[in-house]
């Protein structure tokens, strides 16, 4: 059947290897490009909508999974398939369970062609069974993407970087030769921000030198809710959960004008009761 994909992999080698595996397994599979960033396969994703991403999990800028994550929020409304995603991995047993438990189809480094053709049989009747259940209602369809969002919850779960010991009490922010002592409990949001992470208190706001994914395993999570993958806060600073007009789910919060966007992969922490 004819199909699309974009392979995301930054050893020039292994992405020709799996280029040409995939040439002889699927000759009628159209791969739209091949890129060795992170960043830009999240932008050429988005740009050609492929039916199929084979994304290597280290890469540089962001990691296949950060790709993944940030495809699911910022996937536009009006595409209804998302793509099926192989996810490319040295990873050992013990992860590669985390990926079946998901529901995502992975592919060992070095790429075994028996391994190859197994994946290309899923992706491919997967594919057919889209194609069916968008013309005929009698076929069951492929997960939507609020089901995808779930695995791909679970996924991250799996992987995420473990709580370090007691939760942080206090940031030390470097401001000129004076360090400000931030107490985490005056903090309202956290904000990535390039190679830093915008720190918003009811009073003032703070750059510190870290990434957001290095200092979130530092909060209590059961206080400190990721509602975006750039974007952490804190659960009793929230004042309401507002739908708008557009679908958009927007945060208005206490002793801040601010409004922050859930993404569609944190939707679930908003459940009326």
């Amino acid at each position: 059947m004819k199909a699309t994909a974009l392979i995301a992999e930054d050893e020039p080698l292994l992405a020709a290897n799996l280029q040409a595996e995939l040439a002889q397994l699927w000759p009628d599979l159209q791969v739209l490009a091949n890129v060795t960033h992170g960043t830009a396969a999240l932008q050429q994703a988005l740009a050609l909508r492929p039916d199929v991403l084979f994304l290597d999990i280290h890469m540089p800028g962001m990691t296949g999974l950060e790709v993944a994550q940030a495809l699911a929020e910022d996937w536009p409304d009006e595409a209804a398939a998302f793509p099926l995603i192989v996810f490319v991995t040295a990873y050992d047993q013990y992860a590669v369970q985390a990926f079946e438990r998901a529901a995502f189809d992975y592919v060992l480094k070095p790429v075994q062609p028996q391994r190859m053709a197994h994946t290309c049989s899923r992706v491919q009747a997967a594919l057919q069974q889209r194609a069916r259940a968008a013309t005929s209602p009698a076929v069951p369809a492929m997960p939507a993407v609020p089901d995808l969002m779930q695995q791909l919850r679970s996924l991250l779960d799996s992987n995420a970087a473990p709580q370090q010991g007691p939760a942080l009490r206090v940031l030390q922010v470097q401001s000129g030769n004076t360090i400000i002592m931030v107490p985490v409990d005056d903090i309202i949001y956290l904000e990535a921000a390039d190679k830093y992470v915008r720190v918003v208190t009811a009073s003032r706001e703070h750059l510190i030198r870290i990434s957001l994914r290095e200092l979130q395993p530092q909060l209590d999570p059961q206080v400190f809710w990721q509602i975006h993958r750039g974007s952490i806060v804190r659960c009793d600073a929230i004042a309401s959960a507002v739908r708008e007009a557009n679908g958009k789910l927007m945060l208005h919060l206490h002793n801040c004008p601010d409004r922050l966007q859930v993404s569609r992969l944190y939707l679930h922490l908003f459940k009326g009761l």
